[in-house]
């Protein structure tokens, strides 16, 4: 693999995590938001040699700031949101003990550009110069972009360990199985409507829908298509219309709030409703929170892909 692939997929995984938290904390879903913490934890650690802790791990609730590195004397605040009045509310806070440190500020969802041409009340005197001391994924992109082959393959593999999504195929097809059939036994439609029979591209529709966020979870998961199918075949041969009643159950979904929230909440909302509705089914027995989430994603991606729900783009040519 060549540097440029190396640095395409690392702009790919960077730029899917912003815009997955931005997304999911307009629908007040914070749990990346958690998880970044750590994540610039070991990020920074590795580009940039440091040694960083998470100061809530040490102390509950940390005032201000999240990261510290004692050795380097370093406190970083990460968040979501990228303000002047953000930034000022963190150096404002007691850090009267942290005198002589460096304060850095990471900016997980927003670009930060605008706010190193500001000026900031820096009432600690912490060591703090905005042009070179706010991060957002822009700014690591460039630094990155610049760094050696073998940094930046050691970047690549770090983020292909940590923004895992490669899970095992067997356990994948395991766990569909295990869904599909909770959800064969969810009474989700009594009238089926046909399928699309106007062909398209896959490429178009994504487009065409104006999906931004979810085109990377699309692209990802669309190679399941021939999975799904089979076991909806399995399932068809012992009921009829299994696989129908469950694409129709997604569709449901998706018409329930297509016209309240933009395509990409749409896309991702849909996801959250089934996979609320498969854990409250009788039938469900448990797996993890994570593992639920792959499966339905994936169905839902299908139910795309069959064209179940969104539009298709031949249809208005």
């Amino acid at each position: 693999m060549n540097r440029q692939k190396y640095f395409d997929f690392i702009e790919s995984k960077l730029s899917l995590l912003v815009s997955r938290i931005e997304l999911r904390g307009g629908l007040n879903l914070l749990d990346l938001h958690l998880h970044s913490e750590n994540f610039y934890l070991h990020f920074f650690n590795l580009i940039f040699g440091l040694n960083l802790q998470n100061l809530n791990t040490l102390h509950q609730n940390a005032e201000g700031v999240d990261l510290i590195d004692a050795a380097n004397k370093i406190i970083i605040q990460v968040s979501a949101t990228a303000t002047k009045q953000k930034v000022e509310a963190t150096l404002n806070k007691n850090l009267s003990k942290y005198m002589g440190y460096a304060f850095k500020f990471i900016s997980i969802s927003k670009n930060a550009n605008n706010l190193r041409t500001k000026s900031f009340k820096n009432p600690h005197k912490l060591i703090f110069n905005q042009k070179c001391d706010i991060f957002d994924v822009t700014s690591l992109l460039k630094l990155i972009s610049a760094m050696d082959i073998g940094k930046l393959k050691t970047v690549y593999d770090f983020l292909k360990l940590e923004l895992k999504d490669e899970p095992d195929p067997e356990k994948v097809e395991s766990n569909l199985t295990k869904i599909i059939g909770v959800l064969s036994k969810t009474n989700w439609a009594k009238e089926y409507s046909v399928f699309e029979t106007i062909p398209y591209e896959v490429e178009d529709k994504i487009s065409y829908n104006k999906l931004v966020t979810a085109r990377d979870l699309i692209d990802d998961y669309k190679i399941h298509y021939h999975r799904i199918d089979k076991i909806y075949l399995d399932f068809d041969k012992q009921a009829q219309n299994r696989s129908l009643s469950i694409l129709e159950g997604i569709r449901a979904e998706y018409h329930s709030i297509k016209t309240i929230t933009s395509p990409d909440e749409c896309f991702f909302t849909v996801i959250d409703k089934v996979t609320k509705k498969i854990k409250a089914s009788s039938n469900y027995v448990q797996m993890p929170d994570e593992e639920l989430k792959l499966c339905v994603t994936i169905l839902v991606v299908d139910a795309f892909i069959r064209c179940k729900i969104f539009k298709n783009p031949m249809r208005d040519i």
